[in-house]
């Protein structure tokens, strides 16, 4: 009698007690977790494959509303977006991580001006929060209050903004092939940032990014450290100490530190003119380069006792080349970093050919007799052409009572070379 009693109360008990012993599915309906009851094997399996579902539950999938998760940079603005198909006169609410209640449809509920609406209709709430502090960052609930109450999740997760990077460990100068160690540092990421380094545009490796909890418990310290050993080429360049973080969106954020680099001096000869001829002034410039620049010049010929010259200035000057001038020359460049000796090698060439007066003299001559002949064969070939075109004509004057010369008034033109008559003439050929 007790076995057969106890199964409607056990049918009952599954059936009343499925809130607690099911699980809701993402389509909004209860299903049956699996229940140990004992011998009763196929009364187990038939509980735990049973879907409670009814007409009102299948119209209920309309009525769950959704959201999606967010993420902001701190001091960023984020909106919070909450959808439901079928409100059912029912309206949405958002709640924050603390469930205080921040709007419902579109009243405010608390009191937080960075906490703004944006859209408020039966199938949508919308509101916005500016100037997010990590605070902020959690699980925002939106919630719609139909039978039963329906709800969504939105996680909020909020970036913490690195700070510029700051470098440490640098002297006042190093000297050549001396070994450096630089260390960088960066705090208030969330999460934690890497840290890189360069020179310049070369890369250098340092030792992995090594990351503290801030006091807050919300963000993190990084500091990383590189060693490298310089030369003189570092002289003047700058080490890099670059921040990466998805909050920055690909904008750089790095700190600088130029180095100086103390080196010995190097020294080169530079004569001016190039190829120096006898005769000619002459400076040998000695260039001198280093950190620090020379200070002292010290000038030596080969051969000859005692040194040349001794100065601050860097140049040799011959006011007027000999041949004896000629000969290898040396220039010590001398500072607190050491000295360096450079050499050249001076070859006077002999004068440039200069043209002598008389040679000028009669230059000018000879152009000048040359122009008035041109300008006489000038003359020659239009008199000539005049000639050809004027052949056969003559200015005929006839003579009366006299032998002088006819005036123009009586001039006769006789293109046939005469004219018949018994009378004098006298013929003009022009």
């Amino acid at each position: 009698m007790g076995a057969p009693s106890a199964l409607p109360l056990l049918l009952l008990f599954a059936c009343c007690w499925a809130p607690g012993g099911a699980n809701l599915s993402q389509d909004g309906y209860w299903q049956e977790q699996d229940l140990e009851l004992g011998t009763l094997a196929p009364l187990d399996e038939a509980i735990s494959s049973t879907v409670w579902s009814s007409p009102d539950m299948l119209a209920s999938q309309d009525s769950q509303p959704w959201t999606s998760d967010e993420t902001v940079v701190a001091g960023g603005t984020v909106v919070l977006k909450c959808q439901v198909k079928d409100h059912e006169d029912s309206s949405l609410q958002w709640s924050n991580p603390a469930q205080q209640t921040l709007y419902f449809g579109e009243k405010r509920a608390l009191r937080d001006n960075r906490i703004q609406l944006v859209r408020s209709t039966p199938h949508e709430l919308s509101i916005s929060i500016s100037n997010v502090a990590l605070a902020d960052e959690g699980e925002y609930t939106c919630s719609i209050f139909t039978m039963p109450v329906r709800t969504a999740k939105s996680l909020v997760t909020v970036l913490g903004v690195p700070q510029k990077p700051t470098i440490s460990g640098y002297k006042s100068s190093l000297r050549e092939k001396e070994t450096t160690t630089l260390k960088c540092q960066s705090s208030g990421s969330k999460p934690a940032a890497q840290l890189t380094w360069r020179k310049g545009d070369q890369e250098l490796h340092g030792e992995l990014t090594q990351v503290q909890e801030d006091p807050n418990g919300k963000t993190f310290t990084v500091s990383s450290s590189v060693t490298f050993q310089v030369t003189r080429e570092d002289d003047g360049a700058d080490i890099i100490c670059s921040v990466n973080h998805e909050s920055l969106k690909g904008a750089d954020r790095s700190t600088a530190q130029r180095i100086e680099v103390l080196y010995t001096p190097t020294a080169e000869i530079r004569p001016d003119p190039p190829k120096p001829r006898e005769g000619q002034k002459l400076l040998l410039h000695c260039e001198g380069r280093g950190n620090p620049v020379p200070q002292q010049y010290l000038w030596e010929k080969e051969g000859s006792e005692p040194p040349l010259k001794m100065t601050q200035e860097s140049a040799l000057i011959f006011p007027f080349l000999n041949k004896s001038d000629s000969g290898t020359y040396g220039c010590t460049a001398t500072s607190n970093m050491g000295s360096y000796k450079a050499y050249y090698i001076l070859n006077v060439h002999d004068p440039s050919p200069v043209p002598s007066s008389s040679s000028t003299y009669h230059a000018i001559i000879g152009g000048i007799v040359a122009f008035i002949v041109f300008l006489l064969l000038i003359l020659l070939i239009f008199l000539g052409h005049y000639l050809i075109r004027h052949k056969g004509t003559y200015l005929t004057h006839e003579a009366k009572g006299s032998d002088d010369a006819p005036d123009a008034d009586t001039a006769i033109i006789n293109a046939e070379g005469g004219q018949s008559g018994g009378d004098d003439k006298k013929e003009y050929f022009i």
